[in-house]
């Protein structure tokens, strides 16, 4: 496994967790965290023009992660089953009809 997913993995892990003990502490509420996390998926939207599928996902998926891990209250947090919880859902909605390249595919 690359080393930069497996740092990605730890750094997801502890914001979750100091999200969760900010709210525990009552210094955020939940949904104050929530709203502040649907705002940065605008932001990564905001940046979507000229980018793949793939890497407005790849942008998205911190921030989802952020926001599921917030729904587990109480349940451990385990990174292999937020990931594929976002997996399923993001297997569930339809695809953005995206126009044909005109280059190489950016894979």
């Amino acid at each position: 496994m690359n080393t930069a997913n497996l740092q990605m993995e730890g750094l997801l892990l502890a914001l979750a967790a100091l999200c969760e003990a900010l709210k525990r502490r009552g210094l955020l509420t939940g949904d104050e965290i929530t709203d502040a996390l649907a705002c940065a998926e605008k932001g990564a939207s905001a940046r979507a023009p000229g980018l793949s599928d793939a890497n407005i996902e790849a942008i998205r998926f911190p921030i989802r992660f952020l926001r599921r891990a917030m729904e587990r209250e109480g349940e451990a947090l385990d990174y292999a089953a937020i990931a594929a919880g976002i997996g399923r859902k993001r297997d569930e909605r339809p695809l953005a009809a995206s126009p044909a390249p005109d280059g190489p595919l950016d894979l």
